[in-house]
């Protein structure tokens, strides 16, 4: 079996150990072979190291921001693909959407047109023989393009009458919601129902823009 002796033809960690505990560290050019070895090699680490953070760490931060864009660079190509591919079903929908609006717009009468749903209102009641106790036009409420007339009405006659007078209301061309439906017994002991009739009409050019203004108005002094 080979050991390692202190002679001159074998390798000795004692030897090795006096080489490092010899050295003169203001004198690097007479250390023996194996410091020389070690410094050159803690050198050379220092050296690629120095050259990874002030060269290789820059462009290691570049390419991550690069694959960074281009990860966002393909989300949004897949999005604007998605898009267009949809574009077609998009727009059958806002002609759906506009479509719809129009024929809802249609069912609002102009303000020249809402003495004649008043009348029509009244008539349906009175055709089914129901007695009119009062009738009281509330104060019209302006929205964005159209406005609410609500009115309060009183009704004498019999559950039945009042069925079909809800009924013929809502076959009316025009859009009448009926709200806060009472019914009880009048002073004669008869059935009344207690009610509110709310109409509907389209705002004219002129309205829409006043309320434009105004709604301008109110932002401007928030």
């Amino acid at each position: 079996m080979k050991t390692f002796s202190a002679g001159s033809g074998g390798f000795s960690l004692g030897r090795l150990a006096d080489d490092f505990r010899q050295i003169d560290p203001n004198d690097p050019g007479v250390w023996p072979v194996a410091p020389k070895a070690v410094l050159l090699l803690v050198l050379l680490i220092a050296a690629l190291f120095g050259a990874w953070w002030f060269s290789w760490k820059d462009q290691f931060e570049q390419l991550e921001q690069k694959q960074s864009e281009e990860i966002k660079l393909k989300d949004e190509w897949v999005s604007k693909k998605r898009q267009a591919v949809n574009l077609g079903e998009y727009q059958k929908q806002l002609a759906e959407i506009d479509r719809q609006f129009g024929a809802l717009l249609k069912q609002l009468p102009n303000r020249s047109e809402m003495e004649a749903l008043l009348v029509d209102i009244n008539q349906a009641g009175r055709g089914r023989g129901l007695q009119f106790e009062y009738w009281k036009p509330g104060q019209e409420m302006v929205r964005d393009f159209y406005a609410e007339l609500p009115i309060a009405i009183g009704l004498t006659g019999s559950y039945h009458d009042f069925g079909q007078f809800a009924g013929d209301i809502a076959k009316l061309p025009r859009i009448v919601t009926l709200r806060d439906l009472t019914v009880g017994l009048n002073k004669d002991g008869g059935l009344k129902m207690d009610l509110t009739a709310v109409t509907y009409r389209y705002l004219d050019e002129e309205e829409v823009a006043k309320q434009r203004r105004e709604k301008a108005a109110k932002e401007t002094k928030k």
